[in-house]
């Protein structure tokens, strides 16, 4: 006859673990077990100045051994922030939406990294919301807290636009001091400044800037050079060659065209960008003109490729991780009801072999 199974008892089967499951976690365990108040975890989790940094590295080491996240949408629905920031780039200006220049994204990169520390999401917005109507419904759906424009282009009545929504934004741009936002932007009648003095100590005579003035960036460094040959003295020529948009294509298409056509070259050219002054050094390259001995090059933004370009390129640094931490910054102290000023960043040359 087969031995009857013997039936485990309550006792046996109610043995409490020492821990609580990890699936089960709540806020509440991570608070006992980690020795102290739920605000304290809240806050810990979202790295709030107000903790010190012993208590959040106990809180963050106990949370991350029982598997326990914040819901970051339950979070949302208990604050009146939804912690999440809106950013848009100026596809507007850039051919079919498509940007070439890499410095845009450096700045996004900084942008990013700077919410990412201060637990905020990343709302990018599709560049066919670069229109009144997607900004007001993010507005009126509270999709977002704030915004961040990357550049202002051809968007500054849109921007007035936004403000009149009352919504908190901050711009990467120019004129500082005189629009109803605030702008983070490099000094670039400073950096227009010091091209032109390195091309008057370099003995240049025949200046051309490369770029479309009717951004208002590029019309400060504009402005800035021709201060430079004001300064110079003596008879320094100043040419423009408008570029049709802000690609390398372009800026090369252009150049070829200006060389090809024009009886007496310039001596030196300033771009708008280093994707243009590197568009400008090839198509110089390819009618057998040297750089620099018969055309300096100078460019702006010194994006990571300007130093190993050949030649590597003499440029205007902006400081795209300051300049992204800058601009979040400000928004938060928007976001806190402070009135945030405009800020300029530091504007550098930065002397290479072109």
């Amino acid at each position: 006859m087969a031995n009857k199974k013997t039936m485990p008892n309550k006792k046996t089967m109610s043995n409490k673990k020492s821990t609580p499951d990890k699936k089960t976690t709540t806020m509440a365990d991570i608070a006992r077990l980690a020795k102290v108040s739920k605000p304290t975890v809240s806050r810990a989790l979202n790295n709030s100045p107000l903790i010190n940094a012993e208590t959040k590295k106990r809180v963050l080491a106990v949370a991350r051994e029982h598997g326990y996240a914040a819901n970051r949408n339950a979070q949302k629905l208990r604050q009146k922030r939804t912690n999440t920031i809106a950013v848009s780039l100026d596809f507007v200006s850039h051919r079919k939406n498509h940007i070439a220049d890499p410095f845009i994204y450096q700045l996004l990169a900084g942008v990013s990294e700077a919410l990412g520390e201060r637990n905020q999401d990343l709302l990018l917005c599709a560049p066919s919301h670069n229109n009144i109507e997607a900004f007001r419904h993010i507005v009126s759906s509270k999709g977002a807290d704030g915004f961040i424009f990357l550049g202002q282009g051809h968007r500054e009545e849109m921007l007035d636009a936004i403000c009149q929504l009352q919504a908190p934004i901050v711009v990467w741009g120019a004129g500082l001091g005189e629009k109803p936002y605030c702008v983070v932007g490099s000094d670039n009648f400073l950096g227009g400044l010091l091209v032109g003095r390195y091309f008057a100590g370099r003995k240049r005579r025949r200046w051309l800037f490369a770029g479309d003035t009717s951004f208002r960036e590029i019309y400060w460094r504009r402005v800035g050079f021709k201060q430079a040959a004001a300064e110079a003295g003596g008879s320094i020529d100043i040419a423009d060659l408008v570029l049709s948009d802000f690609s390398y294509d372009s800026a090369y298409d252009a150049a070829l065209g200006l060389l090809d056509s024009t009886a007496v070259l310039p001596d030196a050219v300033f771009a708008f960008s280093d994707t243009a002054a590197m568009a400008f050094i090839r198509a110089l390259q390819d009618r057998r003109l040297s750089v620099p001995e018969a055309v300096s090059v100078v460019g702006y933004n010194d994006i990571p490729a300007a130093a190993y370009f050949s030649p590597p390129v003499t440029t205007v640094r902006q400081d795209a991780y300051q300049a992204g931490k800058l601009l979040v910054a400000k928004l938060m102290q928007l976001l806190d009801n402070q009135s945030p000023a405009s800020e300029t960043i530091k504007t550098q040359l930065i002397v290479r072999a072109s």
